[in-house]
């Protein structure tokens, strides 16, 4: 039987093929699972195009985490498309251009990238429950928010929170059954990370990492991504799985 045989799973993040979240959305259906995908104003016609690029065209329902009532409504929009969800992958991110610079920043610079960076996995997850069984899995994405990397800034405050979000939604749905984990991916190069003003300090990852690293292969992270989704790790949750070579575990 195939991995997420007969899932549902809820991916928001697509917006091209180059997204983590497109290969995690394809790799899902591959493995048998029924996927859901969300966007938002202008994207929402780019998203639906990338959709019909999967093995099987997937559904879009409207999401934007920076609206309280988007949050409200998701349940009823993913409702229309399948019964319950049996897992979601939360693959959002953003900063305003000021938030890469921490002590320059303002209030109004960090705020956005916490929001949409780390607070709405909280939403994401609260809205889903409705539709969530026990036995459902919320997975996420960061880029180590253990170091200070250079250039990432207020982005990497954002990403710490992310991870302690996830710890304390780990407490939180335990007890409903539902796991929560974050993917640790080394640096893909993505629409979204080439607005990182640093991001080309990221090419030499693979030089430091002892299984080597290549930028332009999302495909580690989208399968580390579907193992936590599937039911392969039924008494994990509140972790932290790394996917980057390796690089982690090295001094340099």
């Amino acid at each position: 039987m195939a991995l997420l045989e007969g899932k549902n799973i809820l991916v928001t993040g697509v917006l091209t093929e180059a997204s983590i979240a497109f290969h995690i959305a394809r790799l899902a259906q591959e493995e048998g699972a029924n996927v859901v995908l969300t966007s938002f104003g202008r994207t929402m016609k780019i998203t639906q195009a990338i959709a019909r690029r999967l093995p099987s065209a997937a559904p879009v329902v409207e999401l934007d985490v920076s609206d309280p009532e988007h949050f409200e409504a998701l349940a009823g929009r993913v409702g229309e498309h399948v019964d319950r969800l049996d897992g979601l992958v939360h693959s959002i991110g953003f900063a305003p251009k000021g938030a890469f610079d921490f002590l320059g920043a303002s209030w109004e610079d960090v705020a956005p990238a916490l929001n949409i960076s780390a607070f709405s996995l909280k939403g994401l997850a609260a809205a889903s429950l409705p539709l969530m069984s026990p036995g459902g899995a919320v997975v996420g994405l960061t880029l180590d928010a253990e170091f200070a990397w250079p250039g990432y800034d207020w982005m990497g405050v954002a990403k710490a929170a992310l991870e302690s979000t996830n710890r304390y939604l780990a407490r939180d749905l335990g007890p409903q059954g539902i796991r929560c984990n974050l993917v640790a991916a080394g640096p893909i190069s993505t629409t979204a990370a080439n607005h990182i003003p640093a991001f080309k300090q990221f090419e030499k990852w693979g030089e430091h990492a002892p299984l080597g690293w290549d930028i332009s292969d999302p495909t580690p992270a989208a399968k580390a991504c579907a193992a936590l989704l599937s039911d392969w790790f039924p008494a994990t949750t509140g972790e932290i799985v790394h996917v980057d070579g390796g690089y982690h575990a090295t001094g340099y």
